[in-house]
């Protein structure tokens, strides 16, 4: 706190320095003008002119102290332009909105593809993304959105507000706080709590953030999914859809999340937390409302160079179908796709990473990992997993992720599922991700 009282005393000293030295060099500047101009001008010309040689000095000497003037009048100007946008909270200089984004490609091979197999893989275009990011002092923006080969979304949007130097409020489409934040996994790949909606996941409404001295509180309403229409598959979080025989969406959702670091800002620093939701899952065919919760509690370490991220999450669906449809199962959506759930299940994590040291020039990051996550359902139905062994390289504006994934009973991996029935075999595919972010 003394050295941030001192720097701040040094730069109002400054600024009242400059401002003083400034008027004293327009005075002075002024003076000398006013002096000149009242200087009589002898016009007793001799034949050839010479008092014409020093009138045209004194115009010259005349016009630079006018062009002083008004340079001194100049930076004063800027002065008191760059003192208004940093009372403001602007950074002078720098536009109050900066765009950026990404281009992604991707190559894969996967073991229970023979046609990929023989091609030794395939490589092609991932994603392109803009993005933008705001500060109109107190006031905050965010957003992104996605272009894919199969499908155009929005990832998130918001607008927010600093209250003070510990709470703030967001109001769109957020990241719900729940477990590991941001990310329950380091590989491109992710792990079984983002497919079951309990990740990197993101709805509309509004997010209240409290951060203070280890502290961290966020508290949060949803009025719904997304993009507010449950028959769109077009998105990037999973969540209920109601498409085919599948009529369940989710409604009016709450979210809490406390966690608290120790050692923050310290070479050990260690996150313990807390999360909670609750919710309504409305059915479209029966007009009835079941519900939906969850509750997960975590850690998040980081020591030195290793990371290690634990969570256990257990959750379940309540909802009110039609007869004849099963309970035991909920239907998820997102980019373009649907696969079913168990309606019950607890879910672990246990991630490890370490950050190599580089001694190659140029390369600015190599972490490397292990993410395993497992989901064990309720019902006797076949337990899921997924484990990714990977690296991620950070060279430039480029971010490579080379990742070796295996999975039994796992979506999108052979034909696993995250409910009941799938393959019991462990399935393999190698995925390298090459983007450029700028």
């Amino acid at each position: 706190m003394m050295s941030i009282a001192i720097d701040s005393t040094t730069r109002q000293d400054s600024l009242y320095s400059d401002h003083h030295v400034g008027e004293r060099r327009h005075a002075v500047y002024t003076f000398l003008l006013c002096i000149i101009c009242s200087m009589p001008l002898q016009a007793t010309a001799t034949a050839d002119g010479g008092n014409s040689a020093d009138i045209t000095n004194l115009k010259q000497r005349v016009d630079i102290l006018e062009q002083r003037l008004q340079q001194l009048q100049g930076d004063t100007l800027d002065k008191k332009e760059h003192a208004t946008e940093a009372s403001n909270g602007l950074q002078p200089s720098q536009p109050p909105v900066k765009f950026g984004g990404a281009l992604r490609f991707n190559y894969f091979l996967k073991d229970y593809d023979a046609s990929l197999k023989k091609r030794r893989g395939d490589i092609g275009f991932d994603l392109f993304r803009v993005n933008a990011d705001g500060n109109f002092g107190k006031l905050y923006l965010s957003a992104e959105y996605r272009f894919y080969t199969y499908m155009n979304t929005i990832h998130h949007g918001y607008v927010g507000y600093h209250i003070n130097d510990r709470n703030d409020i967001e109001g769109g489409i957020t990241q719900v706080p729940f477990g590991l934040l941001p990310y329950a996994a380091h590989n491109f790949w992710f792990g079984i709590p983002y497919y079951l909606g309990l990740s990197d996941d993101y709805d509309s409404g509004v997010k209240f953030h409290h951060h203070d001295h280890g502290w961290d509180w966020q508290l949060a309403f949803y009025k719904n999914a997304e993009l507010g229409n449950a028959a769109d598959l077009n998105r990037y979080s999973y969540d209920p859809v109601t498409t085919g025989a599948a009529a369940n969406q989710e409604s009016n959702t709450v979210n809490a999340r406390a966690a608290y670091t120790f050692g923050k800002n310290s070479a050990c620093a260690n996150e313990l937390g807390i999360s909670g939701m609750t919710g309504r899952l409305f059915n479209t065919d029966t007009r009835a409302n079941g519900d939906r919760w969850a509750a997960a509690s975590h850690l998040d370490s980081h020591c030195g160079r290793w990371n290690v991220q634990l969570e256990m999450a257990r959750y379940g669906y309540n909802p009110r179908n039609p007869a004849g449809v099963s309970d035991r199962t909920v239907m998820l959506g997102a980019f373009g796709a649907t696969h079913d759930i168990a309606a019950r299940g607890t879910v672990y994590v246990t991630n490890l990473a370490y950050n190599v040291p580089v001694p190659w020039e140029g390369v600015k990051l190599l972490t490397c990992y292990n993410d395993y996550s497992m989901l064990d359902k309720d019902f006797g139905f076949d337990t899921s997993y997924i484990n990714t062994t990977g690296c991620l390289i950070n060279i430039g504006p480029t971010y490579t992720y080379v990742d070796l994934i295996r999975g039994r009973n796992m979506v999108y991996l052979g034909n696993g599922s995250l409910a009941d029935g799938g393959s019991g075999t462990w399935r393999t595919r190698f995925n390298v991700n090459f983007g450029i972010y700028w």
